[in-house]
């Protein structure tokens, strides 16, 4: 009875009319989840591709996304803790949210470490690195934040600030950038000498490389702290 509850709460649409009136809050649908993730299915099945919710309310979007991922994770990976561990930090770190309400943030970054945390256990259930669990909560701390993905600000005005992390192949070592969430989407268009860029492989087109806000040296995963 109580898991019919719980996945009841999950899968209601509104938490209370008054939101929906205050802040137009209407969770989508598991069903629109799944079929809107199926347009992009390779990309849910790749480890290192990157997810961002805009609007992620309790998370049923990056819920669904983190499910897809897992699996594949545990195909390949449960065989070996280090591997799983490891490519588990890329998995998690590919998943970023943006909602206007702290109470939904705070509730999607629980709800996509329980997920996480219930597939783990049950890999590796003699073996559980505690340790390594707070790294993740400390990722889902930094990708998951309380702001207007409009206004690209926080609550306080100031800018949103998103870490993008990457791991060398084969090594153990995270490396974390941070950026301006507004210089992501909207990089600016002046060609001076102190911007960076790239080139698109496909279109050939030219493409400035948003400003590096803070760069952090390599360090064990493990090591992450807040």
């Amino acid at each position: 009875m109580e898991k019919n509850l719980n996945e009841r709460k999950v899968n209601s649409q509104i938490k209370h009319r008054t939101r929906v009136t205050d802040h137009g809050e209407v969770f989508t649908h598991e069903r629109e989840v799944n079929a809107m993730l199926d347009l992009v299915k390779q990309e849910t099945e790749r480890l290192d591709s990157r997810f961002l919710e805009p609007a992620c309310g309790n998370g049923n979007f990056l819920a669904e996304v983190l499910n897809r991922k897992l699996k594949i994770l545990k195909d390949r990976y449960s065989k070996s803790q280090y591997d799983y561990e490891r490519y588990s930090v890329v998995v998690i770190s590919s998943i970023y949210g943006i909602d206007i309400l702290e109470d939904n943030v705070e509730e999607c970054r629980g709800r996509l470490l329980g997920i996480f945390t219930e597939e783990y256990k049950k890999i590796f259930k003699n073996s559980i690195n505690e340790k390594f669990l707070e790294v993740l909560k400390i990722i889902f701390e930094k990708n998951i934040v309380c702001g207007d993905a409009l206004t690209m600000k926080d609550k306080k005005g100031s800018p949103l600030v998103f870490s993008e992390w990457s791991m060398p192949y084969d090594d153990s070592r995270l490396k974390q950038k941070e950026y301006s969430f507004k210089d992501i989407f909207t990089p600016s268009t002046n060609w001076t000498l102190d911007r960076i860029y790239t080139t698109d492989k496909e279109t050939g087109e030219r493409v400035i490389l948003p400003n590096v806000l803070k760069d952090y040296p390599l360090i064990n995963f493990m090591e992450l702290k807040k």
